[in-house]
């Protein structure tokens, strides 16, 4: 299977984090860390009913992940999301030494990879992960615009 191909299924994965997402009443966004070839965590956007601005999906992710690993260092892995990272997230991404970012929908209001700021494209950074966006991003996105339209 080649890394696009694996990229693919493991969005598919953190797509259904988000609709997981949704049906709490969170805003749709999933998250899945892998490590060879294996999922190590998933997790989606629970701000608002763990009551913790922090609780977004990749911060959860991340969080089980260093928990089952006993440490917060987090090398060779992927992290998939559906929408484009925050800069808190993009932040512990960085500490955490996650390898490399994938995420679907851009995110014109506070993405951190690229589309408000570039966290990840500083090299004053000591270490650097690499960012890949627009993956599924079309049915990321509609996840998004559909939750916020029933909203409204």
């Amino acid at each position: 299977m080649t890394q696009a191909e694996l990229d693919r299924q493991f969005m598919q994965q953190a797509i259904e984090q988000a609709k997981l997402a949704a049906i709490a009443g969170e805003v749709p966004v999933g998250a899945i860390l892998v490590r060879d070839g294996e999922i190590i965590s998933r997790a989606f956007n629970k701000p608002i009913s763990n009551h913790d601005p922090s609780a977004h999906a990749e911060m959860l992710a991340l969080r089980e992940a260093a928990l089952n690993e006993e440490n917060y260092r987090l090398p060779g892995t992927t992290l998939y999301v559906t929408l484009e990272p925050c800069a808190m997230c993009s932040g512990a991404m960085l500490h955490a030494r996650v390898d490399r970012v994938v995420y679907g929908a851009p995110d014109p209001k506070t993405g951190a990879a690229g589309s408000v700021l570039d966290i990840f494209s500083s090299k004053q950074i000591n270490h650097q992960t690499a960012i890949e966006g627009g993956m599924i991003s079309e049915e990321c996105g509609q996840l998004l615009r559909d939750f916020f339209k029933e909203r409204r």
